[in-house]
């Protein structure tokens, strides 16, 4: 039995045997507008949106922003208020506006978390195909945990408030919030840089934690300055936390100092541009 080969069709032959409706179809394809290239701020709202989603499907991840600072106000207030502070009440007003620094400030290493996550499940890649503006997948990160840092602030302001805490004045409250999430912000690019750079989410966040701790315990938050080895309260003194707090407790009470403000703002300056810089370098060789 001999097989027949047919030729192959040329391109030419081809093109005359389309079907009529085909082309029809092409000309109406090619008549119609692309749609425009989202703006730098839509995609990264998006992007933002899409953090937000996660906090909606796992609702559970929130307790590090509310039981947590719960307990921390509870328990060193009511165990060591009277013995550090003179009174729980006094004490309470000397240490909420630490505790909603220390709260915002230890979650902003979910950022890099969460970038490396989505690096390790490809997601990250799909991300970098998009026609949208390059840094909107970095930004969208940092924008969805505000939402986080919001309700820190909020669960932590309610329950200081339930506690007996005197709140010396609305406008500062709502000032100190604000210097807390610039500086936040600022803050978690370190950490983006980290979760584009390390191999694996455990890593960042071990990394973090280490950094984290000693920053936001070796402070003002819980005690004095004054009351520390000589040594040490040099240290501390030189810690942004503590630059933060302060700022934070001035405003919080009706007594903003300007300094410190100004301090942590051009500290939350130098960090964006630093780490923010070296973020977009490493982003762009991933």
């Amino acid at each position: 039995m001999t097989s027949t080969i047919k030729p192959t069709e040329t391109t030419e032959e081809a093109d005359e045997t389309r079907p009529a409706d085909v082309d029809a179809l092409d000309a109406v394809l090619a008549s119609v507008d692309r749609p425009k290239r989202p703006s730098a701020l839509s995609a990264s709202l998006t992007f933002g949106w899409r953090a937000a989603l996660k906090i909606k499907h796992l609702p559970e991840q929130l307790f590090d922003v509310t039981g947590f600072p719960i307990i921390m106000t509870v328990m060193f207030t009511y165990l060591f208020g009277g013995a550090i502070g003179g009174s729980t009440e006094a004490y309470l007003d000397y240490l909420l506006p630490g505790i909603l620094a220390i709260t915002v400030v230890m979650i902003t290493m979910y950022t890099g978390v969460a970038v490396n996550s989505d690096i390790a499940k490809g997601v990250f890649d799909r991300f970098r195909t998009l026609p949208i503006w390059r840094p909107a997948t970095i930004v969208g990160y940092l924008l969805g945990d505000f939402l986080r840092y919001l309700i820190g602030c909020v669960v932590i302001i309610g329950v200081g408030l339930i506690m007996g805490y005197n709140l010396g004045s609305v406008a500062g409250t709502v000032g100190a919030v604000a210097l807390l999430l610039v500086f936040s912000f600022s803050l978690s690019w370190i950490w983006t840089f980290l979760g584009l750079s390390m191999r694996s989410e455990k890593t960042v966040m071990s990394v973090s934690m280490v950094a984290l701790f000693p920053l936001t315990f070796l402070s003002n938050v819980f005690v004095q300055p004054s009351t520390m080895p000589g040594w040490l309260e040099a240290a501390v003194s030189w810690n942004p936390i503590t630059h933060l707090v302060t700022a934070m407790r001035g405003l919080m009470s009706g007594s903003p100092n300007a300094g410190e403000i100004i301090w942590v703002l051009v500290a939350s300056v130098v960090l964006i541009a630093g780490f923010g810089s070296a973020t977009m370098a490493a982003y762009k060789r991933k």
